[in-house]
């Protein structure tokens, strides 16, 4: 099994490609503004949507999603860091955030 490299929200430079694992209500409600959707268990069925060269910040609500789809996708042949703390984190930190719901964004 592949080590798990991590990143922190503050870690992340402007234009870094981010993979949101969240359900769609999650991501409905409040996401990284040019963030990529895929739910972790579609993941396997949509990698074709994935560049395999670009690197991956991979993240979910607090961080368990997100270090499975970097785990499996690390062994797949990709470059991904997980996100630490996860949306959790990017909210906490005061981040830009849009939502697809009409509502202010924000982390469910």
């Amino acid at each position: 099994m592949s080590e798990v490299m991590n990143v922190t929200v503050d870690q992340l430079v402007a234009g870094s490609l981010i993979l949101d694992v969240r359900e769609d209500y999650e991501w409905e409600a409040g996401h990284v503004d040019g963030a990529l959707h895929i739910p972790l268990e579609q993941l396997p069925a949509r990698l074709d949507e994935l560049d395999p060269d670009a690197d991956l910040n991979i993240i979910c609500r607090t961080g368990g999603r997100s270090f499975r789809a970097t785990t499996w996708l690390t062994e797949n042949g990709y470059t991904a860091f997980n996100v630490a703390g996860g949306m959790g984190a990017w909210q906490d930190a005061e981040l830009p955030m849009v939502s697809e719901n009409g509502q202010a964004p924000r982390v469910l």
